[in-house]
């Protein structure tokens, strides 16, 4: 189910101040898997990015930002496991909910979380994953990236992948053709049962 919204302009230098201090208190959130992610991300990485860097930055803060509210949802924070990925304002939304009504309440507390532009609810139907598969996640997840690093056809750091119960999802800027291959690569790993496409294509 995806949800669209307006694009919205770039950062003001009032907004970016914003961004600074939502960033430097994340930051400071030790053991948060956000401030975890902003951590990596702010590296070199931001620099071989094919966003612009006020892109990257949106991204962090919607990230940041739509975790928050979730959290600030008592049914949402005791009764699900959600975890947001934003690329280039392109939301994902994955995890799992025991009812319709809490996936339904979890779309509709972020829709309106500035700069996300499309948001594809992937939150399935049931009981939260058990630790071993939440591991067992993680270790996809790494066979993924490793088996782009060593491809040559394809730049490993364009792509975000996420996988959740053996379920992958991938996202990025990419080409139709890279597309092609990053999908092809990923349905061959052992153990992936699903592969779904987040990607935004552009032209190189």
């Amino acid at each position: 189910m995806l949800i669209f919204k307006n694009s919205l302009p770039a950062l003001t230098k009032k907004k970016t101040a914003q961004v600074a201090g939502l960033l430097m208190l994340a930051s400071a959130l030790q053991g948060c898997a956000v401030a975890t992610v902003v951590a990596v991300t702010a590296g070199a990485t931001m620099v071989a990015d094919r966003r612009s860097f006020s892109k990257q930055i949106d991204d962090q803060t919607i990230e940041f930002v739509a975790h928050n509210e979730l959290n600030k949802q008592k049914a949402l924070s005791k009764n699900t496991n959600l975890h947001i990925v934003s690329m280039n304002g392109t939301v994902l939304v994955v995890g799992q909910a025991p009812n319709s009504y809490l996936r339904d309440l979890a779309i509709k507390t972020i829709q309106d979380v500035p700069d996300i532009v499309t948001i594809h609810n992937q939150i399935r139907i049931s009981s939260t994953t058990a630790i071993t598969t939440q591991s067992n996640d993680i270790w996809l997840t790494s066979k993924v990236k490793s088996a782009l690093l060593a491809n040559g056809d394809v730049n490993a750091k364009d792509i975000k992948v996420v996988t959740e119960n053996s379920e992958v999802f991938l996202l990025g800027l990419v080409t139709p053709k890279e597309a092609k291959i990053v999908v092809e690569i990923t349905r061959n790993i052992s153990g992936v049962s699903r592969v779904f496409k987040v990607f935004e294509y552009i032209k190189l």
